[in-house]
């Protein structure tokens, strides 16, 4: 575990694969290469990743990207999948009109105005 967050490892150059553009996160449109590249750039974990690229944000919230990017990364490091942490889960938050929190105020007040 601790050669993951050893930062000071030299990974050596990013070798360009066929495979590079083969877009892995379909909702954030991430693909291989983009992954690899992190990796090489210093994102050791795949929380990084996800922070540095946006994978497993989208809508299927990684269910559909994750285990692959959790391989793609492993594999750049040169560990097995299961020596990496796995994302912190976080439920998706969106936005809330103003209006949705007051709309019971406005239903009582058009009664009364009746």
């Amino acid at each position: 575990m601790e050669t993951i967050m050893d930062r000071s490892i030299d990974l050596g150059e990013l070798i360009p694969q066929p495979d590079d553009d083969v877009i892995v996160c379909r909702c954030e449109e991430v693909t291989k290469g983009e992954i690899r590249q992190a990796v090489h750039d210093g994102m050791r974990t795949l929380n990084e990743v996800r922070r540095y690229l946006r994978t497993g944000m989208g809508l299927c919230q990684g269910q559909t990207c994750g285990k692959l990017v959790q391989s793609i990364v492993a594999r750049e490091l040169g560990i097995r999948p299961r020596d990496l942490e796995m994302n912190t889960a976080r439920s998706p938050v969106r936005p809330t009109e103003m209006g949705v929190y007051g709309n019971e105020v406005i239903e009582q007040e058009a009664e009364y105005e009746a």
